[in-house]
């Protein structure tokens, strides 16, 4: 398949996993964040539409941008995607592993992004199922640190936390990963923080839109 874009260390696929998954060679990371299946899509807009309609009077949909009308959280990832995922891969690291865990292998080597702020509407932290057989591990990066990157798309993760990620793989593969997939691209997170931290990086989305948020990403210099 053509690539969307593809420079010395990114190639970017527009189109479905499900379809672009067996035509890739072995990777050593994939990283990622699928939908969870919860409607955060439609919440988000909601909420957006809300602030809209209060012109600012309510606390309804504050700090919400209106991203569109989607339909991509309307379900998760059937579980073989899930197992071509891991069968593509020497490690992975999976964001929202707590939405797929029947879906998973058992592992003890969770990661947890403390967002640092408690009885917010939105949860304390998010969870993240990995296939290494270590310790749990705690990221503490706050809401306010993780707006600084520019958000582009609805459930957007922190760059920060992608590249805490690429440095547990780090610890904790036998080799550090050159190469990581993100199956899930979204705006582009995880290739971002792959390409600031030297790797090579694959990602696949299925929204051209977001293909292109990405591809204007990955054109910025090195961000480290």
């Amino acid at each position: 398949m053509k690539p969307y874009y593809q420079d010395d260390a990114v190639t970017i696929y527009h189109g479905d996993c499900r379809e672009i998954l067996p035509t890739l060679e072995k990777v050593d990371l994939v990283l990622t964040d699928p939908p969870y299946g919860i409607g955060a899509d439609k919440a988000q807009q909601g909420a957006a539409q809300q602030r809209i309609k209060a012109a600012g009077s309510s606390k309804a949909g504050r700090g919400y941008k209106d991203y569109g009308a989607t339909n991509w959280d309307s379900s998760r990832p059937a579980v073989d995607v899930f197992n071509r995922m891991l069968d593509i891969c020497t490690d992975a690291i999976i964001w929202g592993g707590n939405y797929f865990a029947d879906a998973l292998p058992a592992s003890m080597g969770w990661l947890v992004w403390n967002k640092c702020q408690r009885g917010f509407s939105l949860a304390d932290g998010e969870l993240a199922w990995t296939s290494f057989q270590n310790a749990m591990r705690i990221f503490d990066i706050s809401r306010g640190a993780a707006l600084q990157d520019g958000k582009e798309h609805p459930t957007q993760k922190s760059l920060e936390v992608m590249r805490l990620s690429i440095g547990y793989a780090d610890r904790h593969a036998k080799t550090n990963p050159q190469t990581i997939l993100d199956p899930f691209m979204g705006s582009g997170t995880t290739l971002r923080a792959a390409k600031d931290l030297g790797r090579k990086a694959i990602g696949i989305e299925l929204e051209e839109r977001y293909c292109e948020i990405a591809a204007r990403r990955m054109c910025q210099e090195v961000l480290l």
